[in-house]
């Protein structure tokens, strides 16, 4: 449980994206690493530690040893989750004098999760500077909406299963009477900006529920966006603690994997090619070394796993089935949603004996669809030896996700000794 207050902090502040991408490159800063920027030269030394952010919701962090140009040892992950978002116009006066917010899905959430709980809302704000424009992080920092569900007088079937409409049932209530109109004042304020200097933004609801350590013997701890803060935020503390000897370490941490990672800061982008091309032309290695080096390297895509429910263990496959607290699984799928073969399993399980860290196996039941993750994505930009893993947790996609104490630091020692053995 070493680093679990540290975690549950930094989720607590990262309600978005682009507040935990923030935080990460704070964390990176005060680690020695230094910021490039994509739209300039880059200069990068033998030993030097560098990051480079795009959107301000993803970033790449990677550090160089002292022999140069060498093939990559990568650990990806992903720093968004499921969340309701505001639309352009998203305050909506009704005859009956509410004032709601218009907002729509954003990833596959559990919807009812997100009822008859105090929200905040939070993400960027665009504004005018100068001649040009600026980007702000805001974050409302109070309990400012909250989506009400009927009573169950006039939804009598509720409790016998129903089907959520977002554009009538999830629109969350913000003010009655005259306070209409004021959402995006207190935004601006909360961002130190006009209102009127506000043209756009990037805005979305979340939970201001404190993380909590539970159970008998603290066994189990949850808050928001566990999915997959928890892995991100392994990756990034593990690089962070560990020195670059025959690799170049690389961390990544994408954007949109939960809407299909097919933008420009998503896994399925140029983000990591671009990112790996851009080092090696720097260190003065060829076309040819750079392409040689991809063939040589080992990726680790982490995005969490689903431990086995205590209500519905019928759900999972009986022999391939995971647990909290039990280590780090190692996700199959015979039709590659899941990257892992046999070469990057063993190679994997090596590292965790190496560290001292259990490690689970995980596989859906035949019958029941998986879900997938940006390992087999960014492969087909970056094709390299690749172990999908994630650690066990519950509530995948809810408001408020579970996962066990113990976990996170089997991670992070995982990740350290394949990011520092020689």
């Amino acid at each position: 449980m070493d680093h679990l207050e540290g975690f549950l902090t930094f989720a607590e502040q990262s309600p978005t994206a682009f507040h935990s991408t923030a935080h990460f490159t704070e964390m990176l800063r005060q680690g020695g690493y230094r910021e490039l920027k994509e739209t300039d030269p880059w200069l990068v030394d033998a030993g030097g530690k560098y990051f480079v952010t795009r959107n301000e919701s993803a970033l790449i962090a990677f550090s160089v040893p002292e022999s140069g140009f060498n093939p990559f040892r990568i650990t990806a992950a992903h720093g968004d989750s499921p969340a309701f978002k505001l639309k352009t116009f998203f305050e909506d006066r009704t005859a009956e004098g509410y004032t709601r917010l218009n907002v729509e899905k954003y990833g596959g959430m559990i919807m009812s999760s997100w009822l008859d709980r105090p929200l905040s809302v939070a993400g960027r704000l665009v504004i005018r500077e100068g001649e040009g424009i600026a980007s702000r992080l805001v974050n409302l920092d109070r309990d400012a909406v909250l989506i009400p569900n009927m009573p169950i007088h006039f939804n009598r079937d509720i409790n016998n299963g129903y089907s959520y409409d977002p554009q009538t049932d999830l629109l969350p209530l913000y003010a009655w009477g005259e306070d209409s109109g004021s959402l995006m004042n207190e935004l601006a304020e909360a961002a130190g900006v006009q209102p009127e200097d506000v043209i756009a933004h990037d805005l979305f609801l979340y939970s201001r529920q404190s993380g909590s350590v539970w159970g008998a013997g603290d066994a189990f701890f949850s808050c928001q966006r566990i999915d997959d803060l928890e892995c991100a935020y392994a990756a990034v503390a593990a690089l962070l603690d560990s020195t670059a000897r025959e690799t170049i370490n690389v961390c990544a941490v994408f954007d949109n994997e939960e809407v299909g990672s097919t933008t420009r800061q998503g896994a399925d982008s140029n983000f990591l090619y671009d990112t790996l091309t851009r080092l090696g032309f720097a260190l003065g290695a060829s076309d040819g070394e750079i392409r040689a080096a991809m063939a040589g390297s080992f990726m680790v895509s982490a995005d969490n796993a689903h431990a086995v429910h205590p209500n519905h263990p019928d759900k999972y496959d009986k022999q391939n089935r995971t647990w909290m607290n039990q280590g780090i699984v190692i996700k199959h799928n015979a039709n590659q949603k899941y990257t892992t073969d046999a070469i990057s399993s063993a190679r994997f399980q090596r590292i965790c004996e190496k560290a001292g860290v259990p490690v689970q196996h995980f596989a859906n039941r035949s019958d029941i669809a998986g879900g997938s993750t940006l390992g087999n994505i960014s492969n087909s930009h970056v094709s390299m030896e690749t172990v999908d893993i994630g650690l066990a947790q519950l509530a995948m996609h809810s408001v408020c996700e579970t996962a066990g104490v113990k976990d996170l630091d089997y991670l992070i020692q995982a990740l350290k000794t394949f990011w520092s053995e020689e």
